[in-house]
């Protein structure tokens, strides 16, 4: 007999949806929608030639497959059959909380706090890291749970590395820090070299943790 979802697991599954639909509010607001388009707030701080290593303006689009999987996901973590898996019940708060995060940060910008931004999004940037670990920690069981899960996390988490990156260099740049071509490039390579670190720091937890489960 399979075992039954007990009540933290249906509020958890409450609480992914309902930070779904929050994180849908926040793209709705950041494409223009009810709001300013991301790459026109913060007096266009984030627009694509803002900096060094600002993603062209194509590149944003990634953020459509990005949330097509998470409300896959949003969807695929109701079911009975996830309800008590051990990798769901790891992880499902952290997934709830990168989508309320990934929301945070779209209203921040609306506010052209960029340090604020910063701060949201490398707190985001942890979160998922310790979300994808998690996942590392126990192998995903079929197709649908590699590419609903690992690969919209795994996916989730690259890309944040690479706003991570071109966030801090217009907080950076918006406040005159970038005074020649030389300091923003060298702004960059700080960038660049603190996300590797974050992630360094994430495959060494999950080599870690393989080497205890072994």
């Amino acid at each position: 007999m399979s075992e039954q979802p007990a009540r933290a697991d249906r509020t958890r599954q409450v609480v992914v949806v309902v930070s779904h639909l929050v994180g849908v509010l926040g793209v709705l607001t950041g494409v223009g929608v009810i709001g300013t388009e991301v790459s026109e707030s913060s007096s266009g701080a984030l627009s694509a030639d803002a900096t060094l290593l600002a993603p062209a303006g194509t590149a944003f689009s990634i953020w459509s497959l990005i949330y097509a999987l998470l409300t896959a996901y949003a969807i695929y973590q109701l079911f009975p059959s996830t309800a008590t898996d051990p990798r769901h019940r790891r992880t499902g708060y952290l997934a709830a909380a990168s989508m309320l995060l990934n929301a945070a940060w779209i209203f921040v910008t609306q506010w052209g706090l960029l340090w604020l931004s910063v701060v949201v999004i490398v707190a985001l940037l942890l979160v998922l890291g310790a979300l994808v670990a998690r996942l590392h920690d126990r192998p995903a069981v079929g197709a649908a749970e590699a590419l609903l899960v690992d690969g919209t996390f795994g996916l989730y988490l690259g890309w944040v590395s690479v706003a991570t990156c071109a966030n801090v260099a217009a907080a950076l740049v918006g406040y005159g820090v970038e005074t020649s071509q030389s300091v923003g490039e060298l702004a960059a390579v700080a960038v660049v070299v603190m996300v590797v670190g974050v992630h360094v720091a994430a495959r060494g937890r999950v080599a870690q943790s393989s080497a205890v489960s072994g």
